[in-house]
C-alpha cells in the first residue's frame, strides 16, 4: 500500500486507521523496534526498524497483545470489599471493567462460583444473577467479558442449573471446583485455622463444622452430568489439582486445562497428559504461593506452565511479564503466557492473542519501571479504550482520520 520515491514512502491512510510507531513490539517469536498499522480494527502491517513521522510515537514503550485473563475473582472484590459490605452489581462491574483496562487486560473471564457457600457470599441463585447481568452488559464495556463457571461437583443443587447455564451467551469456560474440606488447596488443619480466625470460633467448633460439610458432600460427584452438559461447546478444566489422581479424573471428564495445580506432581502429570497448565500471576510476581502451594517460579523454571491468570490481582499479569523479562525469560515467551497461549486454549488464536497481520488489534502499550508496568494505551478492536500519560508526551488518538496522503521517512 504505497509508492517509494528515492527513500520516501507515500501512503494513503484510510478512514478508521492508526499507525503506532517507535514501539518495542513483541510477536510470538521475536521482539524489535518498529511500527504497527491498524485498519478497521485489524492489524494490517507489522514493520521492523522503521519510524514514521506521521505515526503516533510510542516513545520506545513495549507494544504487546492484550492480556487474556482466563480466571479472575476480581468481581467478588468489587461486590464485597468487606465481608459485610455489599455493593450493587452494575456498580461493581463498571469499576471492574475500568480496572481491567488500566491493567492491560483486553479479555476477562470472570470466575463465578456455582456453589452453596454462604460463608463466602456464594450461592447458586446469586451465581446465576451475576452471570445474567454480565450477559446483559458485556457488549457495552471497555474490554471483552466472558464467564468462567467454577462448578462444585459435590453439590446436588447444581444439577438444576446446568440447562440455564447453557443459555448464557458469555459462558465459555467450565471448571470442576471441588469444595470438600481437606481434599485440595488447603489441608484440614489449614481449613480449621482459617475458619477459627474468620468466624471467631474455637478450633473444635471449626472442626465440627468441617466434618458436617464433609458428611454432606463426600458421596456426591456430579462430574458425569456436568461433562455431558458442557462437553460439546465449552472448554472444560479442573481446579486445584493436588494429586495425580485429581489430574487423571479431570482428564477422564473432558478437562483440557489444569488450573492452579497445587503440587509439582500434579502439574507434571497434567503436562504429561497434554493438558494446558495455568498458574496465578500473583504467585509468580510474589515469588511463591500465598498459601504455601506450588511455586509458579519453580514450575516455570521446569517449563510446565503455559498460562498465567490474574487469579485475584489484575496488575500482576503485566507485572509478571516485566519480572520474567528481568529474570532472563525471553519477551516472547513471557508475553505468550498472558496472551497467545490462553487464546490457543480457548480456540481464539485465529483472531486474537498475538501481534500478527490479520488479527484483531487488541493491543497494550506500557512502560516498565520498578518491576511493574505503567499502561499508556489499550486498544480493543483497534479502538483506544484507555489512555494515560505515564510517559511524557503520550497523545490521544483520533477516532477517525480523514483520507490523506502521508509522507513518512523510513530507516530511522
Amino acid at each position: 500500500m504505497g509508492c517509494t520515491f528515492t527513500g520516501i514512502k507515500l501512503y494513503f491512510r484510510k478512514m478508521n486507521s492508526h499507525l503506532l510507531t517507535n514501539a518495542h513490539i513483541v510477536t510470538p517469536t521475536e521482539n524489535f523496534t518498529g511500527s504497527v498499522e491498524i485498519e478497521d480494527g485489524i492489524i494490517t502491517a507489522v514493520i521492523k526498524d522503521t519510524y514514521y513521522n506521521d505515526g503516533i510515537d510510542m516513545k520506545g514503550q513495549w507494544l504487546i497483545p492484550g492480556c487474556i485473563d482466563i480466571h479472575t475473582d476480581y468481581l467478588e472484590k468489587e461486590l464485597y470489599p468487606r465481608a459485610s459490605a455489599a455493593f450493587p452489581l452494575p456498580f461493581a462491574l463498571h469499576f471492574m471493567d475500568a480496572r481491567a483496562a488500566a491493567c492491560g487486560i483486553t479479555t476477562v473471564f470472570s470466575a463465578i462460583s456455582f456453589s452453596d457457600n454462604e460463608e463466602k457470599n456464594r450461592t447458586l441463585p446469586e451465581a446465576m444473577a451475576l452471570s445474567r447481568q454480565i450477559d446483559k452488559v458485556r457488549h457495552n464495556m471497555l474490554v471483552r467479558h466472558f464467564l468462567h463457571a467454577r462448578i462444585d461437583p459435590n453439590s446436588n443443587g447444581i444439577l438444576d442449573y446446568l440447562e440455564p447455564m447453557k443459555q448464557l451467551e458469555s459462558l465459555y469456560l467450565v471448571v470442576y471446583n471441588d469444595h470438600i474440606p481437606g481434599e485440595r488447596q488447603f489441608t484440614m488443619q489449614q481449613q480449621i485455622d482459617m475458619r477459627s480466625k474468620a468466624f471467631g470460633i474455637t478450633p473444635e467448633e471449626a472442626l465440627r463444622k468441617l466434618e458436617k460439610q464433609i458428611e454432606r458432600t463426600k458421596n456426591i460427584n456430579n462430574r458425569e452430568p456436568i461433562y455431558q452438559a458442557f462437553k460439546d461447546k465449552y472448554i472444560i478444566g479442573s481446579h486445584d489439582d493436588t494429586t495425580i489422581e485429581h489430574v487423571e479424573e479431570g482428564k477422564a471428564y473432558g478437562a483440557t486445562l489444569s488450573e492452579m495445580p497445587t503440587t509439582l506432581a500434579a502439574a507434571r502429570k497434567a503436562k504429561e497428559l497434554g493438558l494446558w497448565v495455568c498458574l496465578g500471576a500473583p504467585n509468580y510476581y510474589r515469588g511463591g504461593s500465598h498459601c504455601g502451594n506450588l511455586s509458579c517460579v519453580d514450575a516455570i523454571e521446569e517449563n510446565i506452565v503455559d498460562i498465567l491468570c490474574s487469579d485475584y490481582h489484575f496488575p500482576t499479569m503485566l507485572a509478571s511479564v516485566v519480572r520474567m523479562i528481568e529474570n532472563g525469560i525471553s519477551p516472547s515467551r513471557a508475553v505468550n503466557m498472558v496472551s497467545l497461549n490462553a487464546a490457543k486454549l480457548l480456540n481464539f488464536d485465529a483472531e486474537t492473542g498475538s501481534i500478527e497481520v490479520g488479527k484483531k488489534a487488541d493491543l497494550v502499550v506500557f512502560d516498565s519501571k520498578n518491576s511493574f508496568a505503567s499502561v499508556s494505551y489499550v486498544f480493543v478492536d483497534g479502538v483506544c479504550k484507555y489512555l494515560a500519560d505515564y510517559v511524557h508526551g503520550v497523545k490521544p488518538l483520533q477516532a477517525e482520520r480523514t483520507a490523506e496522503w502521508d509522507v513518512m521517512s523510513s530507516g530511522l
